[in-house]
């Protein structure tokens, strides 16, 4: 194994549901209500510029800034790694082995990028919004292991499962890993009956690749 790929949202960071729903609330105050339903109704919510997907859906020109500020507000607070996982981030480094992050998320999340903990961590960064592909499209896959080098079957991919991505990986040649919290199953419909490996924390990674 030469790489380790990781998700971002609920595998190295967590989705702050209530942080969500006051977002939500203050951008309906600067718009109107259903402002949720129409931003999850756009299907190029994660492949397009933020701003052009908030026009498309109906925010007008004069609500824009406030609205992007509430969003890069909640992006920011939730840009905080999950226990553990910057101390393994560095320890596959240490093994000689490349770190990949391929993403499903709005330009946001890019833009704060370099001033969170995660920033100088990957060796390939792969955004949806950057490229404008989003999982589990195949070339979202291949484009992260051609930044780093190194063929699918080398590589390993590890996340919570949402947008199909772990059979997306699986579909391009790479093992795909589970991750889920403590306790809990698979929060995604269709992986309770997951028959690869599964992990409850970020640092068991490292558990995985001494057992292979």
């Amino acid at each position: 194994m030469k790489a380790v790929i990781f998700d971002l949202w609920e595998t190295l960071i967590d989705w702050d549901v209530e942080a969500a729903n006051r977002m939500n609330a203050k951008i309906e105050a600067l718009t109107k209500p259903g402002f949720r339903e129409r931003w999850y109704g756009a299907p190029n919510r994660y492949t397009a510029p933020v701003r052009t997907v908030l026009t498309e859906i109906g925010v007008p020109a004069a609500a824009l800034d406030d609205v992007c500020a509430a969003r890069r507000e909640f992006v920011r607070g939730c840009l905080v790694p999950r226990p553990g996982v910057v101390a393994t981030l560095r320890a596959l480094r240490t093994r000689g082995l490349r770190i990949g992050l391929i993403t499903v998320c709005s330009e946001d999340v890019e833009a704060l990028w370099p001033d969170s903990e995660f920033a100088g961590l990957f060796d390939a960064e792969i955004f949806s919004s950057r490229i404008g592909i989003s999982k589990p499209d195949p070339r979202i896959y291949l484009a992260c292991c051609d930044e780093l080098g190194v063929a699918p079957e080398d590589a390993v991919f590890v996340g919570d499962g949402a947008n199909d991505e772990l059979a997306g990986a699986r579909r391009v040649g790479m093992q795909a890993v589970l991750v889920h919290e403590p306790g809990e199953g698979p929060q995604w419909p269709g992986l309770e009956r997951w028959d690869g490996p599964r992990i409850t924390s970020i640092p068991q990674v490292l558990d995985l690749l001494d057992a292979a």
